[in-house]
C-alpha cells in the first residue's frame, strides 16, 4: 500500500473525530472546509518529511486551523474598544443641520433595508454594512455568486429608490412648512401695519 493511500484511508477514518472536535470551535457551516484543508495540509506536510504519529498530526491541525478561522473572523469584524480610544475622525458634528441631516439618512436607510425581502436584505447587509465579499457572502449564505450579485444589485436598486422617495418627501414638507412660516410672517406684518 503507497505512503498516499495510507494517508487518505487514515484521513477517512479520522474525519468524523475532526469534525466534532472542531464543532465545538467554528460555525457548522465552516466544519467541512476545515476538515478538507487539514488534509490538504497533512498531505502537504508529508510530502516534505514523514509524519509518524498521522492521526494526532490531523486532528492538532484541524484544531489549529479552527481556531486560526475563528481568529481571523473576529478580527475582521470585531474591532477591540481599545482602538476606538482616539477616535480617527472628529465625532461632534460641526453643524447640528448636518448632524440631523446624516441621522435622518441613516434613518431612511435602515427603513430602506428593512423593506427588502429577506435573501436580498442579508446580501445587502452583508455587502454594505459589513462589507464581504460576494464571494464570503455566497459561502455564508450558501448561495451562487451570481444569485448574491443579483440579490446585491436589487438591494441597491430597491434601497435607493426608497431613499430618494423619502429624501423628496422630507423636501417637500419642508418646502410646505417655509411656505406656513413665509406666509405666517406675511400676515404678522401686515396685521402690524395697520
Amino acid at each position: 500500500m503507497t505512503r498516499n493511500s495510507t494517508l487518505t484511508n487514515l484521513f477517512l477514518s479520522t474525519k468524523r473525530n475532526m469534525g466534532r472536535l472542531i464543532s465545538h470551535i467554528v460555525k457548522p457551516d465552516d466544519i467541512e472546509d476545515i476538515v478538507q484543508e487539514t488534509f490538504v495540509k497533512t498531505y502537504e506536510a508529508d510530502l516534505k518529511q514523514e509524519i509518524k504519529y498521522v492521526r494526532s498530526y490531523m486532528l492538532k491541525t484541524a484544531k489549529n486551523l479552527a481556531l486560526n478561522h475563528v481568529a481571523l473572523w473576529d478580527n475582521k469584524y470585531n474591532d477591540s474598544l481599545e482602538d476606538f480610544s482616539q477616535p480617527p475622525v472628529q465625532l461632534t458634528s460641526v453643524n447640528v443641520e448636518d448632524d440631523y441631516e446624516s441621522k435622518e439618512q441613516f434613518l431612511f436607510f435602515c427603513r430602506a433595508t428593512d423593506q427588502l425581502s429577506g435573501s436580498v436584505r442579508k446580501c445587502f447587509i452583508l455587502k454594505k454594512v459589513y462589507g464581504l465579499s460576494q464571494k464570503e457572502i455566497a459561502k455564508y449564505l450558501n448561495l451562487s455568486e451570481s444569485t448574491v450579485e443579483k440579490h446585491i444589485a436589487q438591494g441597491l436598486l430597491k434601497s435607493a429608490m426608497y431613499i430618494k422617495r423619502m429624501n423628496q418627501d422630507q423636501c417637500t414638507k419642508n418646502s410646505k412648512k417655509e411656505r406656513q412660516v413665509h406666509s405666517n410672517q406675511v400676515r404678522k406684518n401686515s396685521g402690524n401695519r395697520e
